[in-house]
């Protein structure tokens, strides 16, 4: 199959394409820089130039394509409502290319999209978040949307990916840290975070391309919940910083943009998902890559 990859060169949509190689497949990976270009092509892509921004190129991308996997977002988060709404237009461009025809197209989202109860474990075949109440959802609106227009569209929720070197948004906490000198965790720090290791998402969404149904919804969560203060325990002991708990009221403060994810409790499962693609993640845990991180400068 002749996949079309937005995302190509990023921390997973990297790990995502060599997983497609490997597997048989051809690559076709979107790339604005001429530096990463030669990485993507070192792997064995076929660079396709172009950006999030210029929809009738993505359109042309995946009209020359059996599959589109959409990974790229931008993850500038003080602008965060206003990227969710050009994910939502993204997915619906690449779509309008697909519709009709019986070529995959899989959205990427997050699990937290399905925690509608906090604390509650978010499932496959749970209800979704509105955009309304969380932004990051526009982009399985989206995906509905174009569902309706006839396109095979289906959604990979992702939990915190990681490896040694980053770990969703673990990573920026790091670095917040080192900053204020203490590893905060909220009020008792019992708020969970889903995790998996990016090559396990990586065979996932492969997984997902093959077999890939229509309105499905897949979770890419190897554990299904790790808690903010075990995060926080482990990095203090890595950066030698005491961790201890802030109020909630400390929280914004503390962790500024960071702050409306830190608190949140939202475990997910993968059971579903497990069964219908046959994914069984075989990497190490958040908390072993946490152990073994490769430490940023200060």
């Amino acid at each position: 199959m002749r996949v079309f990859v937005t995302g190509a060169t990023g921390f997973i949509g990297s790990a995502v394409v060599k997983e497609l190689i490997a597997g048989g497949h051809q690559v076709l990976g979107l790339c604005r820089s001429e530096e990463k270009a030669a990485a993507l092509a070192a792997a064995g892509a076929e660079v396709y130039g172009g950006s999030l921004e210029d929809l009738d190129r993505l359109k042309q991308g995946a009209a020359r394509s059996d599959g589109v996997i959409h990974l790229a977002f931008n993850h500038d988060f003080s602008k965060f409502a206003a990227n969710c709404e050009d994910d939502r237009r993204v997915i619906q461009a690449l779509g309008s290319a697909l519709a009709g025809s019986s070529r995959p197209l899989l959205v990427t989202s997050g699990t937290g999209m399905a925690n509608t109860v906090p604390g509650q474990l978010a499932r496959e075949d749970g209800s979704t978040i509105s955009s309304s109440v969380i932004p990051r959802a526009a982009s399985e609106e989206a995906a509905a949307l174009v569902a309706a227009e006839g396109v095979k569209v289906s959604v990979v929720r992702l939990p915190q990916v990681h490896d040694p070197v980053k770990q969703g948004l673990v990573t920026p906490a790091i670095a917040m840290f080192r900053e204020k000198g203490v590893c905060a965790y909220i009020g008792d720090g019992r708020n969970r975070w889903p995790a998996a290791h990016v090559l396990d998402v990586a065979r996932l969404y492969r997984l997902a391309l093959e077999k890939a149904e229509p309105d499905a919804k897949y979770h890419a969560a190897a554990e299904e919940g790790v808690s903010m203060r075990a995060i926080a325990e482990t990095l203090g002991r890595r950066l030698a910083l005491p961790a201890r708990s802030i109020a909630p009221e400390e929280a914004q403060a503390y962790f500024g943009w960071l702050a409306m994810f830190a608190g949140l409790d939202m475990p997910a499962s993968s059971q579903w998902t497990r069964r219908k693609l046959g994914w069984e993640p075989a990497g190490p845990g958040l908390i072993a890559d946490l152990e073994r991180l490769r430490l940023p400068e200060a």
